[in-house]
């Protein structure tokens, strides 16, 4: 509710109230979206949390439940109608669905004699609004980085909106929000993410007061708690972008290249995210299931099954990916690093279709965001921004050495390894005799890395 700029602008606007709108279409998250039970319920539940405290400020709230996008303009003009609202606030969105949506309503609704105002919210910068001296989409993230860097020295730095005053009291009731959701069950994940604007504050807060020093040092080590964990609450927009930024730079005296350099590091993280957003605009084909590197749709990925599920069931032999699997299965989300180990061997070692292991993340995921999930994974692909097919291409095991050594991580979601050294877990089946090994109940490695490497190389050069 604080730092939402369209619901800020609305009551800095409205003398007589204002009325706020929830839409709930499950067919839609689920069939056009890729949502899966953990991002469907957590969406859900800080609705909810939204919604009462909405009702606090004498902002009644309207829902409107229904499969898909389709007739959402239709249904919100006639909402408007009922509620004798006489405007609409809202905040962007970017994707391709979401944008055909948002120019759906945007005209019939204009077209019914309503006024409209679209804001930028879910980023410090409007996507693709950082742009190069060509007057171009960056598609390179430094000379993005320096650039929005520039801008915030320029003095253009958006700050965050405080919390809405209490409204006028309006002769209206609000509508409630199911309590579960067609087509998806319920996770059992409000422990591990609780929903709710206060919780997320204070996740910020604790990040920001005990984590953030150490940020640069602690951030890959999967064992450790050394990350803000506040994906879910970026992604579901309980938390901006903006209250981030302004966060760190507080917490180090608003230097951008220099003081702790944990801060600086983390904040690189933040501009990452503006990046993909500015890149699903830049170039939508992105958001349509297309490489952003347009050559490497000529790769043959192979087509396995077999090897893809062993990969989603955390079973690839390969002890710290399928550690970061079960973790994802588990608790809907996974350690950035991980993300990046796990995606580069199903689409390196694999040699599996990115498109897959995009869908899987999408449907697995608490804090799916399109823009981060396609990015990375088209990171890791070498089909994306940045990519570099020839030496990005990670060891599994070396991965793990490094960034697992005393193997705490793989023990905690890879049970059957419990029991081994350190030197023993990253490679059971090299480090173990056959008789030991075949006590784990583990499966051996499903691919060889040496000869998965050099195929994966090979098939690069072969585009050219």
């Amino acid at each position: 509710m604080r730092d939402n700029t369209a619901l800020h602008a609305a009551c800095l606007q409205s003398d007589d109230g204002v009325v706020a709108l929830l839409t709930v279409t499950p067919e839609q998250w689920r069939e056009k979206f890729g949502w899966g039970d953990a991002k469907a319920d957590f969406v859900l539940r800080n609705m909810r949390s939204l919604a009462e405290s909405l009702e606090s400020l004498n902002i009644p709230v309207r829902v409107i439940e229904q499969p898909t996008f389709d007739g959402l303009d239709e249904a919100i003009v006639e909402l408007m109608r009922d509620a004798k609202c006489d405007a609409l606030f809202f905040n962007r969105e970017y994707e391709h669905y979401e944008q055909q949506r948002d120019e759906s309503v945007s005209a019939t609704v204009s077209e019914a004699g309503y006024s409209i105002q679209a804001k930028t919210d879910q980023t410090i910068y409007a996507p693709a609004s950082v742009r190069t001296k060509q007057d171009k989409v960056y598609t390179v993230f430094t000379p993005f980085k320096k650039r929005f860097w520039e801008r915030w020295k320029e003095g253009d730095r958006p700050e965050c909106h405080p919390s809405p005053k209490r409204q006028p009291k309006l002769d209206l009731e609000s509508d409630r929000l199911p309590t579960s959701i067609d087509g998806f069950d319920d996770p059992d994940l409000d422990g591990t993410w609780p929903a709710g604007e206060d919780h997320a504050l204070s996740r910020l807060d604790s990040f920001i007061t005990d984590r953030l020093a150490d940020y640069d040092e602690q951030r890959d080590i999967p064992s450790v708690n050394g990350t803000s964990t506040l994906s879910p609450y970026l992604a579901c927009g309980v938390v901006s972008a903006r209250q981030c930024m302004h966060a760190a730079l507080d917490a180090n005296q608003n230097k951008i290249n220099s003081g702790k350099t944990g801060a600086v590091t983390w904040m690189e993280e933040i501009i990452w995210r503006e990046f993909y957003k500015s890149i699903l605009v830049g170039f939508p084909r992105v958001s349509r299931g297309r490489a952003f590197k347009a050559e490497t749709e000529a790769i043959r990925w192979k087509d396995d099954d077999d090897a893809f599920e062993a990969w989603c069931e955390g079973r690839t032999g390969y002890p710290i990916v399928d550690a970061a699997m079960r973790q994802l299965n588990s608790i809907g989300w996974m350690h950035n690093r991980l993300r990046m180990v796990s995606a580069m061997f199903l689409t390196k070692d694999l040699f599996l279709d990115w498109r897959r292991g995009e869908a899987y993340f999408a449907r697995k995921l608490v804090d799916f965001d399109l823009g981060s999930n396609n990015g990375g994974w088209q990171w890791s692909a070498s089909t994306g921004t940045d990519a570099q097919p020839y030496f990005r291409v990670f060891n599994p095991t070396s991965q793990s050495e490094r960034f697992d050594p005393e193997g705490d991580f793989i023990r905690e979601w890879v049970p059957e390894l419990q029991g081994l050294s350190k030197k023993q877990i990253h490679a059971p089946f090299e480090k173990l005799d056959a008789d030991r090994f075949s006590e784990l109940d583990y499966p051996e490695p499903i691919v060889d890395h040496s000869e998965a490497r050099e195929h994966a190389i090979q098939a690069f050069k072969d585009l050219k």
